[in-house]
């Protein structure tokens, strides 16, 4: 196992985007293994690697990490981005459910078939609208932080899902002015600078390839749950189901 911190995932954001984001925040440089290809996933699997057979995986002090939550929790923690104390990791907790429960929607996206796509963005950006965006703006009203008087991975992962949500809304903030504000000094922080420069760890919005990629390497995965039929949720989320063994979480 390497000392450095190493990741193992596809070339592209998925459920390890967040991951590489806490990771540049907390100015901790890391490696990659981008999965191309089928057999890296099985040797990974035959080396007893990922306990719940599922990336996203991590290699760090020691330990290979799995369950996305889990790796983001570990991370915030040993870094300092979880708060002082149990009340403020429970609003922390709180404001990156709020997140994560956006960006898992715009996860969904490029594995929809193309008749759901304009359905999902229209919910996307009405649920963004109306419930997620609101309790932000109000949080960031008299305060730089969500969260205490330091930086939070609630912090991070605010920033992350709004640069997602104007990628595809370019102006969705825009009777937000307490989160552009925001925006602007998060992006200013010196190691959030470094990670949105070009030839970053930062990955591109998914596109075709990705997808492709993806299904080929999970292929046993993709097939179990698409066989179900047409109006099945094949596992964009990369989550693991009840009636299919794990692969990504």
């Amino acid at each position: 196992m390497s000392t450095k911190v190493v990741v193992h995932y596809f070339n592209g954001r998925g459920k390890m985007e967040s991951v590489r984001w806490l990771l540049a925040a907390a100015g901790v440089e890391f490696e990659e293994v981008i999965l191309t290809k089928r057999e890296q996933y099985e040797k990974l699997l035959n080396d007893g690697a990922m306990m719940f057979q599922q990336v996203p995986l991590i290699e760090i002090d020691g330990m290979y990490l799995v369950q996305s939550r889990a790796i983001m929790n570990y991370i915030a923690g040993k870094y300092n981005l979880y708060g002082k104390d149990l009340k403020e990791r429970a609003l922390i907790d709180m404001y990156t459910e709020s997140t994560i429960d956006v960006m898992d929607m715009i996860i969904v996206q490029p594995f929809s078939p193309p008749e759901n796509k304009q359905k999902q963005l229209s919910a996307i950006e009405q649920t963004a609208k109306s419930r997620h965006l609101p309790a932000f703006e109000k949080g960031l009203k008299n305060s730089q932080f969500l969260v205490g008087n330091q930086l939070s991975r609630a912090d991070v992962h605010l920033l992350e899902v709004t640069l997602m949500l104007q990628e595809l809304f370019p102006t969705i903030l825009s009777t937000f002015p307490n989160i552009q504000a925001f925006q602007e000094k998060m992006k200013a922080l010196p190691t959030i600078s470094k990670f949105l420069q070009p030839g970053s760890k930062r990955k591109s919005p998914p596109d075709e390839a990705y997808v492709k990629v993806v299904k080929e390497v999970l292929s046993h995965y993709f097939k179990r749950r698409c066989e179900k039929g047409p109006s099945a949720v094949c596992p964009w989320t990369l989550r693991r189901s009840k009636a299919a063994k794990p692969s990504g979480s």
